[in-house]
């Protein structure tokens, strides 16, 4: 199985789901109203360009072949758009964030520097550690 990175943005009416580098024969993108509609949209898309090789008799280029999972990297307010259950408050107390900036983040109204994105994403990863190693 092949990982492939997709890059999920929000644009000024939709989200963006695009495959920036992993994929070099054909550039495939999706969009949707929402980031669940906008990764639907790619897949079909990648599905389609794979019916279009077999439709015309063509080979399907190899970075194209086979099964393929993707891995998802977002803007901080496409994450916290999709991931809407995570309370931005708690979130950033937590993670030695100021809320008030993350709340900006989240409504895009500043935008986070490579070292707040880094410390976003350290939180998110222990907050998966946390929530994966939890029993009921």
């Amino acid at each position: 199985m092949r990982k492939v990175t997709v890059i999920i943005e929000k644009g000024t009416d939709l989200y963006s789901a695009y495959i920036p580098d992993d994929i070099k024969s054909v550039f495939i993108n999706g969009q949707g109203h929402s980031i669940a509609e906008a990764i639907e949209d790619l897949q079909t898309a990648l599905n389609e360009v794979k019916e279009y090789y077999l439709e015309k008799g063509k080979e399907i280029p190899e970075d194209l072949d086979g099964e393929i999972r993707f891995l998802y990297k977002y803007d901080v307010a496409s994450l916290f758009d999709y991931f809407d259950e995570i309370n931005i408050s708690s979130f950033a107390r937590k993670n030695g964030i100021n809320e008030s900036l993350l709340r900006k983040y989240r409504n895009r109204l500043a935008f986070a520097s490579e070292r707040q994105r880094k410390k976003i994403e350290s939180g998110l990863h222990r907050l998966g550690r946390s929530l994966s190693e939890a029993t009921l």
